[in-house]
């Protein structure tokens, strides 16, 4: 059983097994599924981060002061001063986290892509192809037909989670389970991948409200 952030709760259930039997499984740790969205629910951004006075991407060690003016058309420009100048029409919470968002993506494509090529070649784990994504529940996957898929809010992560999550998605490329054997594979390249895993499943708090509105 997992509790992702936005109350989701998800139960994997091996083949062969009953719905009597995931629904006793369900009423035993009831309790404690409810704990961890209480948890959760403390870590939650703050909704004054809706329109923040700065924004920090932790995987690329930069840091903006935003500016807000209004303008016909969203846009969200990088002064190359360490500013970030997001204009809206109207200056709405929406509007800036439309804009700002779109600039994430466009901030994260290009860095993310060099990262997992990068731990591709390290490895020797390759891939089909990489999208981006935004999710609530998951940092990233891989398909068996190769596709790995990131959220873009690991811009938010350090490199090392960052890195170690790439490991995690391409070691399914030889292993597409969580076996043993998955594990010693991912553990050759990372020795610290529980320490790392752990901040990982923490790394929502680091997401601010304005990337899920």
């Amino acid at each position: 059983m997992r509790v992702s952030p936005g109350g989701r709760v998800e139960v994997v259930v091996p083949p062969g097994v009953g719905i009597p039997a995931v629904e006793r499984f369900v009423a035993t740790h009831r309790e404690w599924a409810e704990r961890r969205l209480r948890e959760l629910a403390l870590d939650a951004p703050r909704a004054g981060e809706r329109r923040p006075e700065t924004v920090e991407l932790e995987m690329l060690a930069k840091r903006w002061e935003v500016e807000y003016t209004q303008s016909s058309r969203s846009s969200v420009t990088d002064n190359g001063e360490g500013a970030l100048r997001v204009r809206t029409p109207q200056g709405t919470d929406a509007q800036v986290a439309r804009a700002l968002l779109r600039w994430l993506a466009r901030e994260a494509e290009g860095h993310l892509r060099d990262r997992l090529d990068s731990v591709s070649a390290e490895t020797g784990l390759d891939y089909a192809r990489m999208i981006l994504r935004r999710q609530r529940t998951r940092w990233g996957s891989c398909s068996s037909a190769g596709t790995v898929s990131l959220n873009v809010c690991l811009v938010f992560q350090r490199p090392e989670v960052v890195r170690y999550l790439m490991i995690h998605e391409l070691c399914h490329r030889r292993h597409m389970n969580h076996s043993p054997a998955y594990w010693k594979l991912v553990a050759s390249f990372e020795p610290h991948w529980r320490a790392l895993d752990k901040e990982l499943l923490k790394g929502w708090k680091k997401v601010p409200a304005w990337a899920f509105p």
